[in-house]
């Protein structure tokens, strides 16, 4: 039993689902390597078409410049410390250990020196719920609890942007541009929708018809639905 699924179409690698390559501008967000407190101050605001968020550049009182996550409320002009000793205020760049339990963060490093992993998009922001002795207990946007060491650094404040989800695409186009440039096939069709010939879950019914729950080893083309499922269906509250 075989047939080419969406997913297969898009490992072909055809013009319609190439990766577009239009003005898009490799950044590296990082934190400096360095523990020392360090003044800058805001030079530029800019948007980054492959993320969501705004990017803001800074320059530091040793004359090298920093691409960071902005957060919301900054500006042109506006100054920023980086490091120990630096003010727990928003778009200051702190060790966890250094920041007050109850206070919004977001762009949280994972290791010492990685430049921030975590809660970057428009609008996030993680809370530091406490710190015990060696590690601080943080809950991301998602309600997860997260365990971070201390000697990791983020940004206070909330994530710039907020209101971007909100904006309505109004028609098609603009939805389908956006999705251009994410390298994401748009409209999207549903597999119940389709033909039986095209899709496991195709048929003149324009319902499955029966269990999603798909066998690991099955051959490529049923691999649709819930893949190796221990379970399916509303957890029980």
């Amino acid at each position: 039993m075989g047939k080419r699924l969406r997913l297969q179409r898009r490992g072909k690698g055809t013009p319609k689902y190439a990766a577009t390559n239009n003005a898009k501008v490799e950044i590296r967000y990082n934190y400096f390597n360095d523990t020392q407190c360090l003044k800058g101050q805001v030079v530029k605001l800019y948007s980054d078409p492959i993320r969501t968020a705004p990017v803001a550049q800074i320059l530091f009182e040793n004359g090298s410049v920093d691409n960071v996550v902005a957060c919301e409320g900054l500006k042109t002009g506006d100054r920023v410390v980086f490091g120990k000793g630096a003010e727990v205020k928003s778009g200051n760049v702190l060790f966890i250990n250094d920041i007050e339990p109850g206070k919004t963060i977001f762009n949280i490093e994972k290791n010492f020196g990685d430049g921030g992993k975590f809660v970057r998009a428009t609008g996030q922001s993680a809370t530091l719920m406490s710190k015990k002795e060696d590690v601080a207990i943080v809950k991301m946007p998602s309600g997860k609890i997260v365990n971070f060491p201390l000697n990791v650094r983020a940004t206070v404040g909330i994530v710039a942007g907020s209101g971007r989800p909100n904006k309505p695409y109004v028609k098609a186009g603009n939805k389908f541009h956006a999705m251009k440039a994410k390298s994401k096939p748009y409209p999207r069709l549903r597999g119940v929708a389709m033909n039986a010939v095209d899709h496991p879950f195709g048929g003149l019914q324009h319902h499955v018809g029966h269990s999603k729950s798909t066998s690991r080893h099955a051959p490529s083309g049923r691999k649709v639905g819930a893949i190796g499922s221990k379970r399916t269906g509303r957890k029980k509250k």
